[in-house]
């Protein structure tokens, strides 16, 4: 039954914060995010004639114009702008292409913002200099039709202000290469000359190119997500692979000294790979900075529960360490954040170190439905979930933490199971919740009320509190959700337990495998080891690569994201709810 809030609650609640307050600063004294992104992503519509109902977001394209940033993602019926990164509006345009837009190219020049679609037809670039307002205009018709074959699909439009010229680059094949062309902006950016190849996949060569789950497959790998960025003088061409389906999917990048190369494959890649934890896949997104100049790398993780390509947004600090070398940071990506308020110094600096505290902890719920069962609501896995009998104001979760923790922040991800929701009409689609917490599991103290605020769906409503809250108990208590069942993959809860970080993991070892794309990392468990983060790169100090692993999963672990040729060294660190060990000593692998 609903929970009801008294006034000795309410008193317990204020108590509570002060108790809070005295350990630490109130959570809302830093903004914070946490992956996947919280926006309202739409109904996706693609597979209407198959009956398939399903929320996604994928190949977003985040653009600071301004000061204001703009976020395209594939067909969604219109944009999304926010002035934090963090609360982000929807805006449906008052001019939009032929058919929704499918894996955009968007840009900003001075005072104006190009918008381009995916097409192998003659489609028009648009312009606009109130993008925040939904004016859009026709900056020119069309672009000449090319080869049906060659695209431009997945393009990215790209100007170099040193050169004051104008460029784009797409493709989207495992057959065809990513292209390239000068556009003419005097031809009102028409290709100028020919288009040319740029670079094809080598997963013979480059072991995080294979596709698959955890590169395991035979299947041609697909590059596409074509994105630039130039630093320091060096254009650095971004691109997707192996495939957006499965844990792996990755950016990497190629180097060069001219905007139409040649360009040199880059031996650190993938520069943003995110195998493991709840959100996994980390490919075909962008490069941006924020306005205090901070770079940021997005990306699609995978759900696929409804649709193979049911897919949501994320996006991780990233940059260019003092070697050029590019990186995003992915170590706990899915974990909250800190949005910067300046110029941060350290890749880490952004990591709040709020810990996963529900990870395989008993949860109980109000009802449950045939097999859905209420383990799968804290095993960090959004492809399983947990079913209510009826979706009725009312049903409820419990997730028991077995002990009293400061709880920071917490995440409720829903599922589409057997949706029937092919619209985005904000009047009935919407989410509505509340969060309680208790010591005991008795007395409930109310710390977020998401049924009072205006009417927005959060398929995954990231939640902070706004005081830490000491609890070992906490509840979700069901308003609405538009679809027909009431679905939750995971209810996922964030801060600090009041014990002492794990041991270093001990006997860590690195050995390349006869195929040098691959390599066996080992280590001894860590008694309460919630899990461990495996770290490699190419240097002692340039540990950027992560693989998160669960405590529960064997202490092996085959890595097949190296590259032939290239020389790696690797690390590990253990973690619990408590917080991380010190890194292991770092391996050599020739």
């Amino acid at each position: 039954m609903p929970m009801k809030v008294t006034k000795v609650s309410l008193v317990r609640s204020i108590m509570l914060g002060l108790i809070a307050s005295v350990a630490g600063c109130p959570v809302e004294a830093q903004k914070t995010y946490c992956n996947p992104i919280d926006i309202d992503y739409k109904y996706n519509y693609e597979q209407l004639n198959d009956s398939i109902s399903y929320r996604s977001g994928a190949d977003p394209v985040i653009v600071n114009h301004k000061g204001t940033y703009f976020l395209f993602v594939t067909i969604s019926g219109g944009y999304w702008h926010s002035y934090d990164l963090l609360q982000w509006h929807y805006i449906v345009p008052d001019k939009w292409p032929m058919e929704d837009m499918c894996a955009p190219a968007a840009m900003s020049v001075k005072d104006t913002l190009y918008l381009f679609q995916s097409t192998f037809e003659q489609r028009p670039i648009f312009y606009s200099l109130e993008p925040e307002k939904g004016k859009l205009k026709f900056y020119n018709r069309w672009l000449p039709a090319l080869p049906k074959e060659v695209g431009p699909w997945d393009p990215a439009l790209f100007y170099d202000e040193e050169l004051n010229r104008w460029f784009m680059y797409w493709g989207s094949s495992n057959v065809y290469p990513m292209y390239g062309s000068e556009l003419e902006k005097h031809a009102r950016l028409r290709y100028k000359g020919d288009y040319k190849p740029m670079l094809y996949l080598h997963p013979e060569e480059h072991g995080w190119e294979r596709f698959g789950r955890d590169h395991r497959s035979n299947i041609k790998p697909f590059m596409e997500g074509a994105w630039m960025t130039k630093h320091n003088g060096k254009y650095y061409l971004q691109y997707g692979a192996p495939g957006t389906e499965y844990n792996v999917y990755a950016n990497g990048t190629y180097v060069g000294d001219s905007p139409l190369g040649p360009f040199t494959y880059a031996p650190y890649n993938p520069v943003s790979y995110k195998p493991g934890g709840f959100v996994t896949g980390a490919g075909h997104g962008n490069t941006f900075q924020d306005k205090h100049g901070n770079y940021w790398n997005t990306g699609t993780p995978w759900i696929a529960v409804n649709w193979n390509f049911e897919r949501r947004i994320a996006m991780f600090p990233a940059g260019f360490d003092a070697d050029g070398q590019m990186f995003s940071n992915t170590r706990f990506g899915d974990l909250p954040h800190a949005l910067p308020d300046k110029k941060w110094n350290n890749k880490d600096d952004l990591f709040l170190g709020w810990m996963l505290l529900s990870y395989r902890k008993p949860a109980t719920a109000s009802s449950v439905r045939d097999t859905f069962a209420t383990a799968n609501l804290t095993d960090e896995n959004p492809r399983t979930f947990w079913v209510a009998k009826q979706n009725k104001p009312g049903e409820w979760i419990t997730v028991d933490l077995g002990k009293e923790q400061s709880v920071k922040a917490i995440q409720v991800n829903y599922t589409d199971y057997k949706s029937d929701i092919f619209d985005n009409d904000s009047a009935r689609v919407y989410t509505q919740f509340k969060l309680y917490a208790s010591r005991d599991g008795k007395q409930w103290d109310l710390v977020a009320d998401l049924s009072r605020e205006k009417k927005r769906d959060r398929p995954n409503a990231y939640v902070p509190l706004t005081m830490p809250v000491r609890a070992r108990y906490i509840k979700y208590e069901h308003g609405y959700v538009a679809s027909p069942n009431l679905a939750v993959s995971d209810l996922r809860i964030f801060g600090n337990g009041f014990g002492k970080p794990p041991k270093t993991p001990a006997q860590f070892t690195a050995v390349r495998d006869a195929d040098p794309r691959n390599a066996f990392v080992r280590w001894q468990k860590v008694p309460g080891a919630v899990g461990y983060n495996i770290l490699w790169g190419i240097g002692r100090e340039k540990l950027y690569q992560t693989y998160q692993i669960f405590g529960d999963e064997p202490s092996v672990k085959e890595i097949r994201a190296l590259s032939k040729g290239v020389s790696y060294y690797f690390a590990i660190e253990a973690f619990n709810e408590n917080g991380v060990s010190q890194k292991s000593e770092t391996v050599f692998v020739p």
